[in-house]
């Protein structure tokens, strides 16, 4: 699966790219990051259930500051915990581009939860997220709940 990765670096003409269950790890994920940071085309990014972890999602939350062309990130199943929650959330804050962001099942705490909420705050593009079902307390539930509240056509789904 990577190796099309590493051939498409070349050409530059992939739109979407599912790796779903492909296990590719963090080190995958840092390639992919590496390619989604040079693509200027690439609107969906599915690495669902890739063993990941908090590394692989800090290295795919640094392609996502700045890029305004991925549109649809899935990260089901990929255990970034809190961790990786930040990592995102942080990059969320310079993303002008992403609309769906799927987070299912990712062990996110309420740290993460709070990262991703203040986020949401000052990210005006994202339309939709997908929080469950994660280890979010009362406390997370809230600060997602507050950060997106008023939001016109905003869904969330927790």
């Amino acid at each position: 699966a990577l190796g099309i990765v590493r051939v498409e670096r070349q050409r530059n003409k992939l739109t979407s790219l599912g790796l779903g269950g492909c296990s590719i790890g963090p080190t995958g994920a840092a390639e992919i990051a590496e390619y989604v940071s040079g693509s200027g085309v690439l609107k969906s990014l599915d690495l669902d259930d890739n063993h990941v972890g908090a590394e692989g999602a800090a290295a795919i939350a640094e392609a996502l500051r700045g890029n305004g062309v991925l549109k649809t990130l899935d990260l089901n199943g990929n255990k970034i915990g809190d961790e990786g929650a930040k990592a995102i959330g942080g990059a969320l804050a310079d993303n002008a581009g992403l609309t769906n962001l799927v987070l299912y099942d990712n062990r996110i705490g309420n740290e993460g939860a709070k990262a991703l909420a203040a986020a949401l705050r000052v990210n005006e593009v994202l339309k939709n997220i997908d929080l469950s079902p994660n280890n979010l307390g009362d406390e997370g539930r809230k600060a997602i709940h507050d950060a997106v509240s008023g939001r016109e056509g905003f869904e969330l789904v927790i």
